[in-house]
């Protein structure tokens, strides 16, 4: 019979952590994905090409959250765990941070599916699901049980690898029309908001941090990387959307399903005539890190709960990942997996200032109370 721990902070070898500076790329390779791919068509359909300020507004509102996941970290000096056993009892906390352990396996098997059907659509269309569901999750399995150390490398990898090709984005430059993006800030308030909230799920990743908080050497040192990796992620997003804005008609992103990738068919290279299928098979290195570190924090979630073996988990959420994969076949279906997935994220968006709050009440009662007696 499983027992529920007491979940106090996790005490961890310092083999075990990462440098402060490794926060850089975890925050930001989590953050680069699939989304990229095509994020532009969905908030242009919200406020049309005045949605490049919907990401600077997103990104502001994303250093804000960042920013209290810190402070929420600080005070408790444990993970997600510690903080809702500190608020909730050990009880109902242990269950809301197995319900954050389930939204960090549907962000797996978001990133997971959509990457397929992004294969069968530019390169194999008769590919089979379950070959490479499998292949590729028993290599997230790999990674992911080596160890968090492992999974922050991967990570580092990918930002190294990925980087020059999203440089690479900004060829299309050449072919468009700067005129398309004025008049500047011609919809309304409320059309920017709605796209704000588009681009914000572009931009979950930083949530993950609440689990791997205690992985890291000197944490209150990694703050300022953090934000760095916010910023550069930010900036990435916004230069993707205006080169996408000036090349594309407003009404004919909308009808593109992924922007980013017909971007790469503009790209000419004397060595390459197809660079987009290039350019698709070495985003598996940046897909890679964002299916390892979700399957690394999905899992040690149950293990600080029931005080039980990471890699068995590891096991039960691999083959719940690959039986998923299979299931989900019609573009509707993933379409309805991308919008969950969203959604669900929002809202634990939203719940982290709630935290924030609830943690400060909570560590004014105790003060108090310590006071009386």
């Amino acid at each position: 019979m499983i027992k529920i721990n007491q979940n106090g902070p996790p005490t961890l070898s310092e083999n075990a952590m990462v440098s402060p500076t490794l926060v850089f790329f975890l925050i930001h390779s989590m953050q680069i994905g699939v989304g990229i791919l095509g994020f532009q068509r969905y908030i242009s359909m919200d406020a049309g090409y005045d949605a490049w300020v919907s990401i600077l507004v997103s990104g502001i509102f994303m250093h804000i959250l960042l920013w209290m996941i810190y402070q929420i970290l600080q005070d408790s000096q444990g993970d997600i765990v510690s903080v809702h056993n500190e608020i909730y009892g050990k009880y109902i906390g242990s269950f809301l941070s197995f319900v954050l352990s389930i939204y960090y396996l549907l962000l797996s098997l978001t990133v997971l599916r959509t990457f397929i059907e992004v294969l069968q659509v530019w390169i194999f269309p008769r590919m089979n699901i379950w070959i490479f569901s499998f292949l590729f999750l028993l290599l997230a399995y790999y990674f992911a049980s080596g160890g968090f150390r492992v999974v922050a490398g991967i990570c580092l990898i990918s930002v190294i690898l990925g980087l020059p090709i999203m440089v690479l984005f900004f060829y299309a430059i050449q072919y468009g029309h700067v005129e398309n993006l004025f008049p500047i800030v011609n919809h309304s308030l409320l059309e920017i908001l709605n796209a704000t909230k588009t681009a914000t799920l572009s931009f979950l990743g930083i949530e993950l941090l609440l689990v791997y908080y205690p992985f890291i050497k000197k944490p209150e040192s990694s703050k300022k990387w953090a934000h760095h990796g916010l910023f550069l992620t930010t900036m990435i997003y916004l230069g993707t959307a205006l080169v996408s804005f000036i090349y594309f008609s407003e009404k004919g992103i909308q009808n593109v399903i992924w922007p980013t990738l017909s971007l790469w068919k503009m790209v000419e290279l004397p060595f390459v005539e197809r660079f987009e299928y290039l350019g698709i098979g070495m985003w598996v290195y940046v897909i890679l890190p964002n299916i390892c570190l979700a399957l690394w924090t999905a899992s040690r979630i149950p293990k600080r709960i029931f005080n039980i073996k990471q890699k068995w988990v590891l096991i039960v959420y691999f083959a719940f990942l690959f039986l998923a994969s299979i299931l989900l076949k019609s573009r509707e279906m993933i379409d309805m997996l991308n919008d969950w997935a969203g959604k669900i994220g929002f809202y634990i968006l939203l719940y982290i200032p709630v935290l924030f709050v609830l943690q400060k009440i909570s560590q004014r009662v105790r003060n108090r109370y310590a006071k009386s007696n």
